[in-house]
């Protein structure tokens, strides 16, 4: 049987809050999730002819220092190191909305002909900075397609993951946008009022946003695919969180990524990780030159070991608590394992897991019935 277990090593506190009503607004189209369970099950888990794409962007950037010894910031928005408690926080806002205070826009790339088969919107903050948001608005947030206007997206209640610890406030939110994005042109994607407070704390403010999609094409390799979330936050106290995949069908010599949302994590804090275990070896670290393998929580937006900053608006290098990163995962995958676990670290910098993905090549002959029956329907859940 095809699963996912999660093993939790930290104790966190998730508060899952009472469904929100509806507040009246410019933005009358809406799209709700249904209801669903807060735990680490898949949102999505295939074996096709595919991928998983993502695209991302954080929505809070340095203003003035306010400490000493920081550095300019846009030394710091080139890629410089610098964390969001070495500044007074100012919100991105790139749309002509007068409606919206942030916004900032990302390219998603899929190839040409590919079939949308699941797409989900993460978003995520820390609400106490300089000034407290009201955490009744973590669960709603504005999208619009290429060329298309805002609509509204709303969390159910058991989507939203909040903490609340000393200094700061932070949520993980997410919602279903299958329809909207399968139906789409192709380009970049704006999202907005994500709920973020701006200002100075020691912690510092953080928030971003990724569209992360699976899709199918008949011209890519067959592949293992899953996205996942419900995860849990890392305290920064040496702790951590493991999930383990298992099912899997995974090729000798494969190629993969593991792609990690993840909110609150500096650049410069060393000691969190991500490593891989796959059945029957050892320990694989996984990290590259945009993220070090003693601290991949980095503040970056990546894939390939470079930073990703073609289609993004802003395409600061330096996102201050923001991560949407996929890891080169072939050095765990040369056994062909159909088990892998996953370990995330923190060492002393806390951070917020918003979601993670699967991408591997499988054996030939493993498309499941579903995948080839339901189509770009497969795997969701329901």
């Amino acid at each position: 049987m095809r699963s996912i277990r999660a093993a939790l090593c930290v104790a966190v506190l998730v508060l899952c809050g009472a469904a929100l009503p509806h507040h009246a607004n410019a933005y009358p189209d809406v799209y709700a999730q249904p209801d669903a369970d807060a735990d680490a099950e898949p949102r999505y888990r295939e074996t096709v002819h595919g991928g998983v794409a993502v695209a991302a962007n954080s929505v809070i950037t340095c203003g003035d220092p306010a400490v000493p010894d920081a550095a300019p910031c846009a030394d710091t928005q080139a890629g410089g190191v610098g964390r969001g408690g070495e500044y007074a926080m100012d919100y991105i806002d790139v749309d002509d909305d007068r409606n919206t205070y942030n916004s900032s826009r990302a390219e998603l790339r899929l190839p040409a002909g590919a079939e949308v088969a699941y797409a989900r919107l993460y978003w995520g903050a820390n609400i106490r900075v300089g000034e407290q948001k009201p955490p009744e608005d973590n669960a709603r947030v504005l999208i619009a397609e290429p060329g298309g206007a805002y609509k509204e997206v709303v969390a159910e209640s058991a989507e939203v993951h909040a903490i609340e610890a000393p200094g700061y406030q932070s949520f993980v939110a997410s919602a279903e946008v299958t329809d909207l994005v399968r139906y789409s042109s192709p380009g970049a994607y704006t999202v907005g009022q994500v709920n973020v407070a701006m200002g100075h704390s020691e912690t510092g403010g953080w928030g971003g946003w990724a569209l992360v999609v699976a899709y199918e094409d008949a011209d890519e390799p067959l592949r293992e695919l899953a996205i996942l979330d419900g995860l849990p936050a890392l305290d920064g106290s040496g702790r951590a969180a493991e999930v383990t995949v298992d099912g899997l069908r995974i090729a000798p010599d494969a190629a993969g990524g593991l792609g990690v949302v993840a909110f609150g994590g500096d650049r410069g804090q060393a000691g969190d990780g991500v490593t891989v275990r796959p059945d029957g070896g050892e320990d694989v670290e996984l990290g590259d030159a945009a993220n070090p393998a003693y601290d991949v929580m980095n503040s970056t937006i990546s894939g390939g070991g470079e930073p990703v900053a073609e289609g993004r608006e802003p395409a600061h290098a330096n996102t201050l608590g923001f991560d949407a990163d996929v890891l080169d995962l072939g050095a765990a995958l040369t056994g062909g394992p159909e088990e892998l676990r996953l370990r995330f670290t923190s060492g002393r910098d806390a951070y917020q897991l918003g979601a993670v993905f699967l991408q591997a090549d499988a054996r030939t002959g493993t498309r499941t019935q579903a995948g080839a029956d339901a189509g770009a329907d497969a795997g969701r859940r329901r």
